[in-house]
């Protein structure tokens, strides 16, 4: 029921209002809580000095609602509302077919070895993902298994990248321009695959899909 999650202060203005019960994330900077009118989308506020990516993301977010992408990637942006936390961010929520939050690909590869099943369908999963990148010409910061979902679908796996988002180049070129697009992008997938292969060390499980991807 919609304004259920809202408060009113003296100004008269309406503000979601947000507490640990809706909090569903957190990183260095920022925390994303569940939106209190719509479970199909979060909230990102800014806890610690995180002002300036916030711009950097929103504004890349609305260059690429300019550009009408398909947001099979991303998790899609609705802009900002007021919260009693300050200003959030609000996009879709990824969730499960069967309705639980997606957890990050940074989990899955922690718990592989118990199921080592999802070896193919997350290559699969990230295979795509890399192809999407290339098609739409989506341009990253530093690509982290923790910023990275696997969504548990009826058709199969999708991996969505949850923050990070945007170009950090003084003359963002690369953005406008696929050639560069294309080369700036299979570097960031190269760094990926190297901080993988740091990051879980004598795994073969995930050895082999940093070999398929």
């Amino acid at each position: 029921m919609r304004g259920v999650g809202r408060v009113k202060i003296l100004t008269g203005m309406v503000m979601l209002e947000l507490s640990n019960t809706t909090l569903v994330g957190k990183g260095l900077h920022r925390e994303v809580h569940v939106h209190p009118d719509d479970s199909s989308k979060c909230v990102k506020v800014v806890v610690l000095r995180g002002e300036e990516e916030t711009r950097r993301e929103q504004a890349y977010y609305r260059f690429l609602q300019q550009r009408n992408i398909d947001w099979l990637s991303l998790p899609k942006f609705y802009g900002n509302e007021d919260t009693n936390m300050g200003s959030g961010a609000v996009f879709d929520l990824i969730r499960d077919e069967d309705g639980q939050v997606s957890k990050t690909l940074e989990f899955y590869l922690d718990n592989l070895a118990s199921t080592s099943a999802l070896v193919e369908p997350i290559s699969q999963a990230l295979i795509r993902l890399k192809q999407d990148l290339l098609e739409q010409n989506i341009i990253t910061m530093t690509l982290k298994p923790k910023n990275m979902v696997l969504q548990q679908r009826n058709d199969g796996m999708r991996c969505l990248i949850i923050d990070n988002i945007g170009n950090s180049d003084i003359i963002p070129i690369s953005s406008y321009v696929r050639f560069f697009g294309k080369r700036k992008i299979e570097r960031k997938w190269e760094k990926f695959q190297r901080l993988l292969s740091k990051q879980f060390i004598n795994q073969p499980s995930i050895q082999k899909i940093i070999k398929a991807i």
